[in-house]
């Protein structure tokens, strides 16, 4: 498998683990030093152990569905479907790979700023 099929590979295996809350499966993904941010509420998580924290914390009925997936060498991006509740919005997701295929870098755009829920100050830093 070459480089940019691997990195297509991993975005989708991301996306389908976060749906199906294998978080052991999304962990394998993860180098133990990947950064996840959201540009929108300038939060920043950093470490596999706080990101899937996060995720296994996160309120709502939430939901993933890949509506694309692009990729080039060890680039990604998803569009995705994302579903809270009743709520949907599109979301945009880059992904960064290291030389070993692991994620090392996630930035997640949301349409629009908002400022983040109480109750995960103690996984993010602010910026």
């Amino acid at each position: 498998m070459d480089e940019t099929s691997r990195t297509r590979e991993a975005v989708r295996v991301y996306v389908d683990s976060a749906e199906q809350r294998d978080w052991q499966r999304l962990s394998d993904l993860l180098t133990e030093d990947m950064v996840y941010e959201m540009p929108q509420t300038r939060e920043r998580i950093r470490g596999r152990s706080a990101f899937l924290r996060f995720n296994r914390e996160y309120p709502g009925d939430w939901h993933l569905r890949i509506r694309l997936i692009v990729a080039d060498g060890r680039h990604g991006a998803a569009w995705i479907d994302a579903r809270v509740d009743t709520e949907h919005q599109d979301a945009c997701v880059w992904f960064e790979l290291s030389d070993d295929g692991l994620i090392t870098r996630v930035v997640d755009y949301w349409p629009e700023p908002y400022d983040p829920p109480p109750g995960r100050e103690h996984l993010v830093e602010r910026w």
